[in-house]
């Protein structure tokens, strides 16, 4: 019985320090996002910038796309998830003068918002939709690893092509 016991307490602190090991990393993620970049500014508030100068452009429609494309986030990372690819699609919108979110401007958003390991999903629902996913491809082809740096610059030499 006693055997039992110390496997349970051994088992258990391996547990703990598991649990509190990835909730650190969630959290030591989120700090990073907090840091000044070389502008002073940080990455959350460039997310917050860019949602708050384009949050009159969202149609009902496009919100509503959205939605049904974050689906599958596990609800707790949802609204993260939700901030980040709605700022980046507001930052292309900018970047690019429109006037309102259209279609075509957030399969673009979402696809540099995201990593590559959610495209698949995206391709499988953009198909249901009867989205032709032709023009996205180049999009597609590059990961997000690729979009972090410089991504403004190819984004502009794919688009004047």
């Amino acid at each position: 019985m006693q055997i039992l016991l110390e496997y349970f307490v051994v088992i258990w602190g391996f547990l703990m320090l598991g649990t509190l090991a990835i909730g650190g990393y969630f959290m030591f993620r989120k700090f990073l996002k907090q840091l000044p970049k070389e502008d002073g500014k940080s990455e959350m508030d460039w997310q917050h910038y860019f949602i708050e100068k384009t949050k009159h452009m969202w149609q009902e429609e496009e919100l509503e796309l959205l939605d049904e494309l974050l689906s599958p986030v596990p609800e707790l990372f949802r609204d993260v998830a939700k901030q980040t690819i709605a700022s980046k699609i507001g930052e292309l919108a900018l970047e690019e003068g429109a006037e309102v979110i259209t279609q075509e401007l957030l399969i673009k958003g979402y696809i540099i918002g995201t990593p590559k390991r959610d495209h698949r999903f995206l391709r499988k629902k953009l198909k249901e939709k009867n989205i032709d996913i032709i023009p996205y491809e180049k999009y597609f082809e590059m990961s997000r690893k690729d979009y972090r740096k410089n991504w403004r610059e190819r984004y502009k030499l794919d688009n004047s092509k």
